[in-house]
């Protein structure tokens, strides 16, 4: 049976006051982490109390004005730069930690677009501190070979940024490719092989560059889930801009740029177990692709930003 209807959030089904995407622990069966994403206009504010929540801003595009108040009182005022679009390379993020009080404000001019990255911080004794991640000091990983190449932003892994819980990063998988490959999964906690992640996956999509693409093209992509008999789940999805699948449990992928198309997927990772750590398990079936890459080179297209 099909659990679209469940874990599939079109952009429009999943919104609160101000956020046409809102993802929380709101949402039966979720727990652990958040996403939330707005367009700002010029001068546009959005406030959030962060509570027990910790939170990593990422501007999708253009730039935005993040300031914090910590829990010990401590203020933070910065203007993330951003780029042009989820296309046009890295960008840098700012850290928020759990008990803060978060505004976020639009750019002088223009809009801008933003996500903020959420996580239950339930690891850490006392929050940790603010920070702000430029976007120099952003890793950029070309991941896989031939038509698995991807290129990987890990601009809130653990090696990258301290925080309690929260794990992201953002995929850029050029037109014809196929990413989040072989498929995988991290829904128990097996020490030093897998750890027990939810995972949110938000999307946006584009023409490639030099298509012909006419005017009114819509670009999609696919995602696919699926269960083991001890968790099952019957996921795929169609997905356009704005799109959001959520994966409690089970191998997840592919997630596939059909020709023509860009897709870019936003992650966010967090769970119950007691370390912050990106373990996964390959599912058996297709772990042998991995073996296949030696012998082919990487998709000359990548980086699409130009920021590796």
């Amino acid at each position: 049976m099909k659990d679209d209807g469940r874990w599939f959030k079109p952009l429009g089904t999943a919104t609160t006051d101000g956020w046409p995407v809102a993802v929380d622990a709101s949402e039966p069966g979720w727990e652990h982490t958040a996403l939330r994403v707005a367009t700002l206009a010029a001068g546009d504010r959005r406030e959030l109390n962060c509570g027990s929540w910790e939170y990593v801003v990422v501007p999708l595009s253009g730039s935005v004005r993040v300031q914090v108040r910590s829990a010990d009182g401590a203020a933070h005022d910065i203007e993330l730069a951003g780029r042009r679009s989820v296309f046009a390379g890295v960008t840098d993020v700012a850290y928020v930690p759990r008990e803060a009080h978060l505004v976020l404000t639009g750019p002088a001019r223009g809009t801008s677009k933003v996500a903020l990255c959420g996580a239950h911080a339930t690891k850490r004794e006392h929050p940790v501190a603010f920070r702000h991640v430029a976007a120099t000091d952003v890793p950029v990983e070309l991941r896989g070979a031939g038509q698995a190449s991807r290129e990987v932003h890990n601009f809130a892994i653990p090696a990258v940024l301290d925080a309690d819980s929260i794990i992201a990063c953002e995929v850029i998988t050029p037109a014809g490719n196929w990413s989040s490959y072989p498929p995988h999964k991290h829904d128990e906690e097996r020490a030093g092989q897998e750890t027990q992640l939810e995972e949110i996956y938000y999307f946006e999509l584009q023409p490639e560059a030099g298509s012909g693409a006419p005017e009114g093209a819509e670009p999609v992509g696919y995602q696919r889930v699926y269960g083991t008999q001890d968790h099952p789940i019957e996921v795929l999805a169609e997905v356009r801009t704005g799109d959001v699948v959520l994966v409690p449990h089970g191998w997840h992928g592919p997630a596939a740029a059909p020709p023509g198309y860009d897709l870019y997927y936003l992650n966010v990772m967090a769970g119950p177990g007691p370390s912050r750590a990106w373990l996964i398990c390959d599912d058996p079936t297709h772990s042998w692709v991995r073996d296949t890459w030696s012998g082919q080179d990487i998709d000359p297209r990548l980086p699409l930003g130009g920021n590796a």
